[in-house]
């Protein structure tokens, strides 16, 4: 094989390796976007808030954990609180 096959062979190898990655990542992406509009986004896999300041759904079971419990609710749209380019509406 001549160099100049080899060296298409490597690009088209690298090329299928970074569009294998993409759709990997895309899939994993789309799933977080999902799960962020029903979750705190500070909430971890086992309901600890992971959040560095205080939040009203904050709870500590017991007074030596490390991280409180987050009582908020999964059916809530956080999605609002991220938009910084809009003004805040005010509830009514």
């Amino acid at each position: 094989m001549s160099e100049k096959n080899s060296e298409r062979n490597d690009k088209k190898n690298l090329q299928n390796s970074l569009d294998k990655l993409y759709e990997i990542f895309q899939d994993i992406s789309y799933h977080a976007d999902e799960l962020s509009k029903h979750r705190c986004p500070y909430k971890n896999a086992m309901s600890k808030c992971t959040a560095n300041f205080y939040c009203q759904n904050q709870k500590y079971v017991k007074k030596e954990d490390d991280a409180p419990f987050c009582a908020g609710s999964d059916k809530l749209d956080y999605r609002p609180a991220w938009k910084v380019d809009e003004p805040i509406k005010k509830n009514d």
